[in-house]
């Protein structure tokens, strides 16, 4: 009786136990913990990463990536100027003349959030479980774009997280050594590199290019040249440091910007698909209207227009139609930094980046703009044509001037074919890029001199400025802190940025009466969170933002 018994009362145990445990899985699959790590579809983090590049959408904060800022950044380097003068803090003409951010404002704080938050842990997930899935190729990319972000983010702030970046235990956070951050560059391209050379797994192109439909479309041997001529920029821009030479920086410029993209077919471009939706629109395009208040630098439309005083003078370039716009009289006329209309005559100003009236800063119902001014129009993120120009600088650093000239022609030859045959759009039929346009601009000699021995500095750094010109704010913010905005060229004597006068000739108060180098962190996170360690690097005095990079100091 007693066994019985017993047998019974572990049968009802044991039911009740099944039925409790069943219940459980229920509740647990009906109510699941909200603050439990989810595996999500690599496949669809990697759109939203990639969309960070230039200017994000989510519910968090939008506009994180390169387009804010290099809305600000071009002012620096004379890209674009603001088109009316004003006087409020963080406004355009505090830019223009070279301003830092003041008070509580995230401006040139969106490369920032976009490195830590928008691509920063969605990258560390695609990495953990591209890796448990073996989709190597996933596991490379993301590295490819996190080594890229690592250098972004330290030649903009010089001052950054590294270490602790991602650790979530922590509140606030140390900075760190920008020449560890340079070391960190290099090692994660390299691994970058090893996932991206293997095929074994569940690598596909096919799956690859469903997370990477508007970017390289699933291109394995096109992420690797992006890697490639990520390590080139991370040699090239410590130009100034003994080691360049020394230690063959320069030899491993060359090196890897020649395996990088060669051909405009190799360049690194975003897509979009321009459905009238922020999120599917380029960041400088109508839709999202972003640089309506901006109008081209007297700086750019001299350059082109053969008005410089030293380089390319006399010489009208056929890209000018591409790059920048033209006002009633059919030329092409700036503004100067902090001065808005002032000192052009009415017929003299230029349209705005959209094709409207100077004064106009809305935004056009027609997709109307030229260049990377259209809502669809590819935004170039790593081109040929700029590794050529790495290779130019860099050979004739060496004194190697016959390797200078030939990658200095290629890279202006790379440019024009780009811009005639992706951004023909909205330029009239006169005025368009031809065969014979590009080869007449190459056979003048204060273009491209006969002699190698007679290329300057100035010619190679101008052309790339050219080439560069709107999307490579960041890229040429770099190389004219690099040169220090106003350095000689030990051959012609002058500025190798001719002409250049940073700020107009005005700088703001806050300055000192120095130049701008770098940004401060970003305001909505270090400044309310992270004081401790801005204390220690000098960010919270008003002109923490001259204080020289890291790169650019010898």
């Amino acid at each position: 009786m007693k066994k019985t018994n017993f047998k019974i009362i572990t049968f009802i145990l044991l039911s009740a136990n099944l039925m409790f445990s069943s219940c459980t899985k229920k509740i647990d699959a009906a109510y699941q913990n909200p603050n439990a790590l989810t595996v999500e579809p690599i496949e669809s983090l990697l759109p939203g990463v990639i969309g960070n590049f230039l200017g994000n959408a989510s519910s968090a904060g939008s506009g994180y990536g390169l387009g804010g800022d290099a809305t600000i950044i071009g002012r620096y380097i004379q890209y674009w100027n603001n088109y009316a003068v004003t006087s409020s803090d963080n406004g355009g003409t505090q830019y223009d003349q070279m301003g830092g951010t003041v008070g509580g404002s995230d401006l040139l704080g969106s490369v920032w959030a976009m490195f830590y938050y928008g691509q920063g842990q969605n990258l560390n997930r695609i990495i953990e479980w591209g890796a448990q899935q073996q989709k190597w190729d996933y596991v490379g990319v993301a590295q490819a774009i996190r080594a890229w972000g690592w250098l972004e983010m330290v030649n903009q702030y010089n001052s950054i997280i590294l270490k602790q970046a991602f650790n979530t235990g922590l509140q606030q956070f140390n900075y760190d050594d920008p020449s560890e951050v340079y070391d960190t560059v290099r090692a994660t391209c390299y691994r970058a590199l090893t996932n991206l050379n293997r095929t074994d797994g569940a690598v596909s192109q096919s799956n690859l290019a469903i997370g990477d439909a508007y970017m390289n479309n699933g291109d394995v041997n096109k992420w690797k040249k992006f890697v490639y001529g990520v390590l080139a920029r991370s040699y090239q821009y410590l130009s100034n440091k003994s080691a360049y030479t020394a230690n063959h920086y320069a030899d491993s410029a060359i090196y890897y910007a020649n395996l990088g993209p060669t051909v405009n077919a190799d360049n690194i471009t975003l897509k979009f698909a321009a459905k009238r939706t922020s999120g599917t629109s380029n960041y400088f395009g109508p839709f999202r209207g972003n640089v309506g208040s901006l109008r081209q630098s007297a700086y750019v439309a001299n350059l082109l227009s053969g008005l410089n005083s030293t380089a390319f003078t006399g010489v009208n370039d056929p890209r000018a139609w591409y790059l920048i716009r033209e006002n009633s009289n059919g030329t092409f006329k700036g503004v100067q930094p902090g001065q808005g209309s002032a000192g052009i005559l009415t017929p003299d100003l230029p349209k705005n980046f959209w094709g409207n009236p100077f004064t106009s800063i809305g935004a056009p119902t027609a997709d109307s703009g030229r260049y990377l001014f259209r809502d669809s129009a590819q935004f170039p993120v790593m081109t040929a044509s700029e590794m050529q120009f790495i290779v130019a600088e860099a050979a004739y650093r060496k004194g190697d001037k016959a390797t200078a000239l030939s990658a200095y022609v290629n890279a202006i030859s790379l440019n024009f074919d780009m811009l005639a045959n992706q951004y023909a759009f909205n330029v009239p039929s006169y005025a368009l890029i031809t065969p014979g346009s590009k080869s007449a601009y190459l056979a003048n000699p204060s273009v491209v001199p006969i002699n190698a021995g007679d290329l300057t500095l100035t010619q190679i750094m101008l052309q790339k400025y050219i080439a560069l010109y709107g999307w490579g704010s960041h890229e040429t913010w770099v190389d004219m802190r690099r040169f220090h905005y106003t350095d000689l060229d030990p051959v012609t004597g002058k500025q190798v940025y001719a002409d250049f006068v940073p700020g107009g000739g005005t700088l703001y108060i806050n300055n000192n009466g120095k130049f701008v180098y770098r940004a401060r962190p970003r305001y909505n996170s270090e400044y309310l969170y992270d004081v401790p360690s801005l204390q220690k690097v000098g960010a919270l005095n008003l002109d923490y933002h001259t204080y020289e990079c890291w790169f650019s100091q010898q």
